[in-house]
């Protein structure tokens, strides 16, 4: 069973009475209906509706939760959520320079590890994840084991596939990949979310593509013709995501236009609407 480091994570801990209660109130998805041993995919949005910061919510206890979040934004994150805390009963701390996250390929708990919480992966089928102490790692596989999986799942990236700040769930898939819960009530932009759900009004989608060669770069723009399609964002080898404007691709693709990004053409899948 191989065991992948993932670096670029940090962990956020939340813990106290108020601690469900208080996570439920701000992010997209059900945290009160997460039991202990499960994990959810969420994000913290804006008033405005755009993605602050996503991340996997754990929980190995009763009132205890731990967010796998992307470690350049742990601070960042750690201030937001303490701006929202007020009176509310529980304590938040940044430990992503004691506690790192991994992930498993397979569905059963790592051995070797020191681990404070597992759980299948919410968002795809790609395996298990787990917070475990950042002394006691003992990773068998590096990222390129987890990259190409994640890619060819169509699995977005935060900060290389949308930018945070800049895109609304639906254009980050977070609805195809279990990061919305449209029955839970209000959170911070839930408005915004719910109306763009109901008037199917997603004009963008970060989508799959594939290509003949090497596939391009990140933060390529994707034309076809004088029309600007989008922009690419993770690749590995012959496979990549984009952030596409799904009309504009959808009238390239009935003119029989190839989108072409750094010279490079590329194939898109049928685009989620």
């Amino acid at each position: 069973m191989k065991t992948i480091l993932l670096d670029d994570r940090g962990v956020i801990d939340v813990q106290g009475p108020d601690a469900g209660k208080f996570l439920h109130g701000l992010v997209t998805n059900d945290i009160l209906g997460l039991a202990p041993g499960g994990a959810r995919f969420a994000a913290l949005l804006s008033p405005q509706g755009k993605i602050l910061f996503d991340f996997l919510v754990f929980a190995p206890a009763p009132e205890h939760y731990f967010l796998d979040c992307p470690r350049a934004l742990a601070d960042d994150l750690l201030k937001r959520l303490s701006l929202y805390k007020l009176r509310a009963k529980l304590d938040l701390a940044n430990h992503s320079d004691e506690l790192a996250v991994i992930a498993v390929e397979g569905a059963g708990a790592p051995t070797g590890h020191t681990i404070l919480a597992f759980a299948a992966d919410p968002r795809v089928d790609l395996g298990g994840r787990a917070i475990v102490a950042r002394d006691a790692v003992n990773a068998t596989g590096d990222r390129a084991d987890y990259e190409p999986r994640r890619i060819r799942l169509g699995l977005p990236m935060g900060g290389v596939d949308f930018a945070y700040g800049d895109a609304f769930p639906h254009e980050a898939d977070m609805d195809l990949f279990n990061g919305l819960d449209f029955g839970k009530g209000c959170y911070v932009g839930q408005e915004v979310v719910s109306r763009m759900k109901h008037r199917g009004a997603i004009r963008k989608r970060v989508i799959r593509y594939s290509t003949t060669g090497d596939a391009p770069p990140a933060g390529e723009t994707i034309k076809a013709g004088d029309t600007e399609i989008g922009v690419t964002g993770s690749h590995m080898k012959n496979e990549g995501l984009a952030l596409a404007r799904l009309d504009r691709l959808a009238e390239a693709q009935a003119k029989g236009e190839t989108p072409i990004a750094a010279g490079v053409a590329l194939h898109f899948d049928t685009p989620a609407s």
